[in-house]
């Protein structure tokens, strides 16, 4: 209950100051209107005239604050015979550390001004001075005391596999029973960024400048530019971020790789893939308007120089543009000979024409690829057997290396053990994963490959689409190397992907009763071709994605 104070102050003017340490404790709590209230009821019990109101939402440890610049400002300009008196709820709204409260306590003296408050009596005789400091002191304690248990608890939260800290994209913060903020999708944020890193893994995106325009051409990602852009670092961020891959790391706080309890985007494998693509020597990034007015440009070889044929708009006397691919090779028989868009690229619709098989053909290898995907699941349980085996090596290795620490003398040679252990760990989640996804596929047969299948059943849907990104998958994954074309003879023997190839190799065309007495297997070249589909089949699916298709 406040009493009456002689200080010994004529005044009868004065200021109120209110801080709360952040923006968030401006809009979730009331702690200034309960600190103006407060120093109010001081203002009137003690006979004051409040004339102006001074608020702040950061730390207690630092002196440039928004409110308390404006306040020594203000205090300086209506400087009178008599002090202004500053009132504070509590010596805590003023600073949290020793320093900053000091600093601040001489600014506003030498402002003109004089601290008040309702809970603390300011004097400059010895014991009030040493009150105060020893209330300073233990304001500045609770500050770093909170802050030493805030940083404890994250880092506890982390080590149990729970993310606590700024929310990546594609993810919100909800509260789940026992569980308390668990990281959930945001969608569709969510699954554009799946799509993003998953195509980045397989090799749809060449470059993180592909991942960017990809990102930037989503409506329902937010962009971090006001012309709609979105940041290099931003992109980098979103590849290299583990959380992603369902699981957190946090060097600076002493947290090694581990589950997390949240749902990832990608698995961890993937996640491996997309590092492995970034260690790699830079790429030259695809030219914006590669996909849209010349889909061949980069892809199609001059057949005099095997240079890149390079593409333009030239424009005629009347105005109007006319679309040429032309050879810009120095010292070729075709240097700049220019050729008609919608020749080259009639001719290249005819290629891919052509890699259509027959129906009984495709029917024949379905149901062989149908074989091998058996075959395949009846080996991936073998495999569960041989990763656990080899996760039993690897904690074997860990334990040894753990003991070696404990004996280490040099803090190098420890540090050593310690960077081989964090490898070791990584690789045991990498086989852990992949052993609780072995034996049993994610998808049905016919769910997991029918993309694929109808892919290589009739590439020439793809093609025919026009859209601009199913051209560029045809050309990724129908042919092994770039063509050449010749403005007089047309293309020339382009090299097929393996998939067409083979199914382009086998001929059925007399269909016979296998002889009783001997039955001969597979040739190993079919067999190859076989192995190759699953791979190819996820890769084509991957590449093309859920809902992309044109058929």
């Amino acid at each position: 209950m406040l009493g009456p104070q002689d200080d010994g102050t004529v005044s009868t003017q004065a200021v109120i100051y209110a801080r709360v340490s952040s923006a968030a404790q401006m809009k979730r709590g009331d702690g200034i209107g309960s600190q103006l209230t407060r120093c109010k009821e001081y203002a009137r019990y003690k006979g004051l005239d409040v004339i102006r109101t001074f608020e702040d939402d950061a730390s207690g440890s630092l002196t440039s604050r928004p409110g308390m610049i404006d306040m020594l400002s203000f205090l300086k300009t209506h400087r009178g015979a008599e002090p202004i008196i500053v009132i504070i709820d509590d010596i805590s709204r003023l600073a949290r550390g020793m320093e900053a409260h000091l600093q601040l306590r001489s600014a506003i003296g030498e402002a003109g001004g004089l601290l008040r408050s309702p809970t603390i009596e300011f004097g400059e005789d010895s014991d009030s001075v040493l009150v105060e400091n020893m209330l300073a002191s233990v304001s500045q304690h609770q500050r770093q005391k909170n802050a030493e248990q805030t940083t404890n608890r994250m880092r506890a939260r982390l080590m149990n596999g729970y993310y606590c800290l700024s929310r990546p994209i594609g993810y919100l913060y909800r509260k789940a029973p026992g569980q308390g903020s668990l990281l959930v999708r945001d969608e569709p944020c969510a699954s554009i960024i799946q799509e993003a890193l998953e195509g980045f893994a397989a090799g749809r995106f060449d470059s993180q400048v592909e991942v960017k325009r990809f990102l930037e051409g989503q409506p329902d990602f937010p962009k971090d530019l006001p012309n709609g852009k979105i940041r290099h670092q931003r992109v980098k961020d979103i590849l290299t971020r583990v959380t992603y891959a369902g699981y957190i790391e946090h060097p600076d706080s002493g947290v090694s790789l581990r589950k997390g309890h949240h749902e990832g985007l990608i698995d961890l494998a993937t996640f491996e893939k997309i590092q492995n693509r970034l260690n790699e020597r830079a790429r030259a990034p695809a030219r914006k308007d590669l996909n849209e007015d010349f889909i061949l440009r980069g892809f199609v070889c001059c057949a005099d120089c095997s240079r890149a044929l390079t593409a333009c708009w030239s424009k005629s006397k009347t105005g109007k543009r006319h679309p040429y691919y032309l050879c810009f090779t120095k010292g070729c028989d075709s240097y700049r000979k220019s050729i008609r868009r919608d020749q080259i690229e009639g001719d290249f619709g005819k290629v891919v024409r052509a890699l259509q098989p027959t129906p009984s053909l495709f029917k024949i290898a379905r149901a062989m690829f149908e074989d091998v995907w058996n075959q395949r699941l009846a080996l991936a349980k073998e495999d569960k057997a041989s990763l656990q085996r080899k996760i039993k090596t690897i904690d074997s290795k860990i334990e040894t290396l753990v003991d070696r620490i404990v004996d280490a003398d040099n803090t190098s040679i420890a540090l050593a053990y310690e960077k081989k252990i964090a490898g070791l760990e990584k690789e045991r989640l990498l086989i852990a994963e992949k052993q609780a996804k072995s034996g049993t596929p994610l998808h049905a047969y016919d769910e997991m490959f029918e993309l694929a299948m109808q892919f290589l059943a009739n590439p020439w849907k793809l093609w025919e689409s026009g859209q601009s990104h199913l051209r560029r998958i045809v050309l990724r994954l129908a042919f092994a190397e770039r063509i050449t074309y010749h403005r007089e003879k047309g293309f020339s023997n382009p090299k097929k992907a393996i998939p067409f190839n083979m199914l382009g190799g086998i001929d059925v065309g007399k269909c016979e009763m296998a002889h009783p007495g001997r039955f001969e297997l597979p040739t190993p070249r079919f067999v190859v071709w076989c192995s190759i589909q699953l791979s190819y089949g996820c890769i084509a699916r991957r590449a093309i994605g859920p809902g992309k298709a044109a058929w």
